[in-house]
Protein backbone atom coordinates (compact mmCIF):
# COMPACT_ATOMS: atom_id res chain seq x y z
CA UNK A 1 0.00 0.00 0.00
CA UNK A 2 2.71 2.13 1.04
CA UNK A 3 4.03 1.93 -2.83
CA UNK A 4 1.36 2.56 -4.38
CA UNK A 5 0.94 5.81 -2.23
CA UNK A 6 4.37 7.19 -3.11
CA UNK A 7 3.91 5.79 -6.75
CA UNK A 8 0.78 7.79 -6.98
CA UNK A 9 1.25 10.76 -5.15
CA UNK A 10 4.97 11.02 -6.71
CA UNK A 11 3.43 10.91 -10.39
CA UNK A 12 0.56 13.61 -9.66
CA UNK A 13 3.40 15.79 -8.03
CA UNK A 14 5.35 15.48 -11.66
CA UNK A 15 2.10 15.81 -13.48
CA UNK A 16 0.61 18.97 -11.90
CA UNK A 17 3.58 20.53 -10.21
CA UNK A 18 1.22 20.09 -6.77
CA UNK A 19 3.68 20.05 -3.25
CA UNK A 20 4.44 16.86 -2.31
CA UNK A 21 4.31 18.28 1.34
CA UNK A 22 0.60 18.80 0.86
CA UNK A 23 -0.34 16.12 -0.51
CA UNK A 24 1.40 13.25 1.31
CA UNK A 25 0.72 14.59 4.68
CA UNK A 26 -2.96 14.65 5.14
CA UNK A 27 -2.62 11.25 3.27
CA UNK A 28 -0.36 9.88 6.07
CA UNK A 29 -2.88 10.86 8.59
CA UNK A 30 -6.21 10.25 7.24
CA UNK A 31 -5.32 6.55 5.52
CA UNK A 32 -1.90 5.55 7.24
CA UNK A 33 -3.71 6.85 11.05
CA UNK A 34 -0.03 8.74 11.78
CA UNK A 35 0.14 11.35 14.40
CA UNK A 36 0.10 15.06 12.92
CA UNK A 37 4.07 16.13 13.81
CA UNK A 38 5.07 12.54 13.05
CA UNK A 39 3.21 13.06 9.33
CA UNK A 40 4.96 16.09 8.53
CA UNK A 41 8.57 14.49 9.39
CA UNK A 42 7.71 11.70 6.81
CA UNK A 43 6.24 13.92 4.61
CA UNK A 44 9.07 16.53 4.04
CA UNK A 45 11.66 13.64 3.97
CA UNK A 46 9.41 11.99 1.35
CA UNK A 47 9.59 15.35 -0.66
CA UNK A 48 13.25 15.58 -0.26
CA UNK A 49 14.19 12.50 -1.97
CA UNK A 50 11.74 13.46 -5.00
CA UNK A 51 12.89 16.50 -5.25
CA UNK A 52 16.85 15.16 -4.81
CA UNK A 53 16.14 12.56 -7.43
CA UNK A 54 14.64 15.52 -10.21
CA UNK A 55 16.74 18.74 -9.26
CA UNK A 56 19.78 17.53 -11.60
CA UNK A 57 16.68 17.88 -15.08
CA UNK A 58 16.22 21.38 -14.25
CA UNK A 59 20.04 22.24 -13.12
CA UNK A 60 21.06 20.79 -16.66
CA UNK A 61 18.22 22.59 -18.30
CA UNK A 62 19.16 26.07 -16.53
CA UNK A 63 16.29 26.53 -14.83
CA UNK A 64 17.41 27.76 -11.67
CA UNK A 65 18.65 30.96 -10.99
CA UNK A 66 20.79 31.49 -8.24
CA UNK A 67 20.71 35.03 -6.49
CA UNK A 68 16.81 34.47 -6.66
CA UNK A 69 17.41 31.01 -4.82
CA UNK A 70 19.79 31.94 -2.39
CA UNK A 71 17.53 35.54 -1.75
CA UNK A 72 14.57 32.77 -1.12
CA UNK A 73 17.13 30.41 1.29
CA UNK A 74 17.99 34.33 3.36
CA UNK A 75 14.69 33.51 4.27
CA UNK A 76 13.46 30.42 4.11
CA UNK A 77 15.84 28.41 5.79
CA UNK A 78 15.61 30.43 8.99
CA UNK A 79 11.94 30.33 8.56
CA UNK A 80 11.93 26.40 8.19
CA UNK A 81 14.11 25.99 11.67
CA UNK A 82 11.22 28.00 13.21
CA UNK A 83 8.30 26.23 11.95
CA UNK A 84 10.23 22.94 12.81
CA UNK A 85 10.63 23.37 16.47
CA UNK A 86 7.38 24.98 17.45
CA UNK A 87 5.80 21.80 16.58
CA UNK A 88 8.48 20.26 17.92
CA UNK A 89 7.73 22.16 21.30
CA UNK A 90 4.12 21.31 21.49
CA UNK A 91 2.55 18.85 23.59
CA UNK A 92 1.13 16.80 20.22
CA UNK A 93 -1.46 14.76 22.04
CA UNK A 94 -2.79 17.61 23.85
CA UNK A 95 -2.72 20.05 20.82
CA UNK A 96 -3.67 17.27 18.25
CA UNK A 97 -6.70 19.15 17.19
CA UNK A 98 -5.16 22.24 16.63
CA UNK A 99 -2.69 20.44 14.46
CA UNK A 100 -5.47 18.87 12.48
CA UNK A 101 -7.60 22.13 11.94
CA UNK A 102 -4.24 24.08 10.95
CA UNK A 103 -3.14 21.26 8.59
CA UNK A 104 -6.35 21.11 6.85
CA UNK A 105 -6.72 24.75 6.89
CA UNK A 106 -3.38 24.85 5.14
CA UNK A 107 -4.02 22.17 2.88
CA UNK A 108 -7.54 23.82 1.55
CA UNK A 109 -5.43 27.04 1.10
CA UNK A 110 -3.21 25.22 -0.75
CA UNK A 111 -5.67 23.26 -3.22
CA UNK A 112 -7.37 26.87 -3.63
CA UNK A 113 -4.61 28.27 -4.55
CA UNK A 114 -3.87 25.98 -7.12
CA UNK A 115 -7.40 25.87 -8.42
CA UNK A 116 -6.92 30.12 -9.07
CA UNK A 117 -3.15 28.98 -10.84
CA UNK A 118 -5.17 26.52 -12.94
CA UNK A 119 -8.11 28.90 -14.21
CA UNK A 120 -6.24 31.85 -14.22
CA UNK A 121 -2.68 30.63 -15.93
CA UNK A 122 -2.60 33.77 -18.10
CA UNK A 123 0.20 36.22 -19.43
CA UNK A 124 1.77 39.05 -17.32
CA UNK A 125 2.73 42.05 -18.01
CA UNK A 126 6.40 42.40 -17.42
CA UNK A 127 7.93 44.62 -14.42
CA UNK A 128 10.56 45.44 -12.46
CA UNK A 129 12.06 43.02 -9.90
CA UNK A 130 10.72 43.25 -6.30
CA UNK A 131 13.43 41.16 -4.92
CA UNK A 132 14.00 43.11 -1.51
CA UNK A 133 10.53 40.89 -0.27
CA UNK A 134 11.93 37.58 -1.45
CA UNK A 135 14.08 37.10 2.25
CA UNK A 136 10.57 38.06 3.88
CA UNK A 137 7.82 36.37 2.00
CA UNK A 138 10.43 32.99 1.82
CA UNK A 139 10.83 32.86 5.84
CA UNK A 140 6.73 32.69 6.09
CA UNK A 141 6.81 30.14 3.20
CA UNK A 142 9.75 27.95 5.26
CA UNK A 143 7.86 27.98 8.86
CA UNK A 144 4.99 27.29 7.12
CA UNK A 145 6.67 24.18 5.45
CA UNK A 146 8.39 23.07 8.86
CA UNK A 147 4.92 23.02 10.64
CA UNK A 148 2.24 21.59 8.39
CA UNK A 149 5.01 20.32 4.93
CA UNK A 150 2.60 22.22 2.57
CA UNK A 151 3.29 25.43 1.19
CA UNK A 152 6.71 25.38 -0.27
CA UNK A 153 5.51 24.70 -4.13
CA UNK A 154 2.40 26.79 -4.52
CA UNK A 155 3.23 29.68 -2.76
CA UNK A 156 6.57 29.70 -3.72
CA UNK A 157 5.65 29.64 -7.37
CA UNK A 158 3.14 33.02 -6.98
CA UNK A 159 5.73 34.52 -5.09
CA UNK A 160 8.16 33.94 -8.15
CA UNK A 161 5.80 34.71 -10.75
CA UNK A 162 4.82 38.05 -9.10
CA UNK A 163 7.55 40.09 -7.70
CA UNK A 164 10.58 38.42 -10.55
CA UNK A 165 10.93 38.65 -13.86
CA UNK A 166 11.88 34.83 -14.57
CA UNK A 167 10.32 32.91 -17.31
CA UNK A 168 7.68 30.65 -16.14
CA UNK A 169 10.14 27.22 -16.70
CA UNK A 170 12.89 29.43 -14.43
CA UNK A 171 9.91 29.84 -11.64
CA UNK A 172 9.43 25.92 -11.65
CA UNK A 173 13.24 25.09 -11.42
CA UNK A 174 13.88 28.04 -9.41
CA UNK A 175 10.70 27.26 -6.93
CA UNK A 176 11.92 23.40 -6.82
CA UNK A 177 15.27 23.73 -5.81
CA UNK A 178 13.75 26.33 -3.03
CA UNK A 179 11.00 23.38 -1.68
CA UNK A 180 14.19 20.85 -2.19
CA UNK A 181 16.25 23.19 0.38
CA UNK A 182 13.41 23.41 2.86
CA UNK A 183 12.61 20.04 2.89
CA UNK A 184 16.01 18.51 3.34
CA UNK A 185 16.42 20.81 6.40
CA UNK A 186 13.23 20.71 7.90
CA UNK A 187 12.80 17.16 7.21
CA UNK A 188 16.08 16.36 8.71
CA UNK A 189 14.90 18.11 11.74
CA UNK A 190 11.97 16.17 12.09
CA UNK A 191 13.90 13.18 11.67
CA UNK A 192 16.75 13.89 14.32
CA UNK A 193 13.66 14.59 16.73
CA UNK A 194 11.84 10.66 15.75
CA UNK A 195 8.87 13.13 14.28
CA UNK A 196 8.88 10.02 10.86
CA UNK A 197 7.94 7.01 10.32
CA UNK A 198 10.98 4.73 9.56
CA UNK A 199 8.27 1.94 8.34
CA UNK A 200 6.31 4.06 6.15
CA UNK A 201 8.90 6.81 4.33
CA UNK A 202 11.19 4.23 2.67
CA UNK A 203 8.55 2.36 1.10
CA UNK A 204 6.79 5.90 0.00
CA UNK A 205 10.30 6.39 -1.52
CA UNK A 206 10.96 3.81 -3.58
CA UNK A 207 7.56 3.97 -5.25
CA UNK A 208 8.23 7.93 -5.72
CA UNK A 209 10.83 7.76 -7.35
CA UNK A 210 9.02 5.52 -10.36
CA UNK A 211 6.12 7.91 -9.93
CA UNK A 212 8.09 11.19 -10.09
CA UNK A 213 10.10 9.84 -13.47
CA UNK A 214 7.18 8.95 -14.43
CA UNK A 215 5.25 11.63 -14.20
CA UNK A 216 8.52 14.14 -15.42
CA UNK A 217 7.66 12.28 -18.77
CA UNK A 218 4.14 11.72 -19.13
CA UNK A 219 3.84 15.79 -18.11
CA UNK A 220 5.03 16.14 -21.58
CA UNK A 221 2.42 14.56 -23.38
CA UNK A 222 -1.11 15.14 -20.77
CA UNK A 223 -2.82 18.35 -20.41
CA UNK A 224 -1.75 19.74 -16.71
CA UNK A 225 -4.89 21.85 -16.59
CA UNK A 226 -7.46 19.04 -15.60
CA UNK A 227 -5.43 17.26 -13.71
CA UNK A 228 -4.34 19.54 -11.52
CA UNK A 229 -7.99 21.02 -10.92
CA UNK A 230 -8.70 17.27 -10.29
CA UNK A 231 -5.88 17.18 -7.61
CA UNK A 232 -7.15 20.42 -6.40
CA UNK A 233 -10.24 19.23 -5.10
CA UNK A 234 -9.94 16.20 -3.94
CA UNK A 235 -7.00 18.09 -2.03
CA UNK A 236 -9.57 20.30 -0.96
CA UNK A 237 -11.80 17.27 0.50
CA UNK A 238 -8.64 15.61 2.45
CA UNK A 239 -8.01 19.25 3.91
CA UNK A 240 -11.99 19.61 5.06
CA UNK A 241 -11.86 15.93 6.56
CA UNK A 242 -8.99 17.09 8.70
CA UNK A 243 -10.77 20.37 10.31
CA UNK A 244 -14.13 17.94 10.27
CA UNK A 245 -11.97 15.50 12.41
CA UNK A 246 -10.14 18.32 14.53
CA UNK A 247 -14.00 19.65 15.86
CA UNK A 248 -15.86 16.19 16.28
Amino acid sequence: MEYLAGFIIALAVGLTGVGAGSVTAPVLILFFGLPPAEAVGTALAFGAAIKLAVAPFYIVRNQVNGRILSLLCAGGIPGVLVGVLVIGALDVRRYENILFFLLGATIVGMALLSLYRAFRPGKRAPGKDHLRWLPVIAGGIGAEVGFSSAGAGALGSVTLLNLTSLTPAQVIGTDMMFGLVVSLLGGGMHVSMGHFSSAIVWKLIAGGLAGAFAGANLAAILPSRPLRVGLSLWLSALGLQLCWKALV
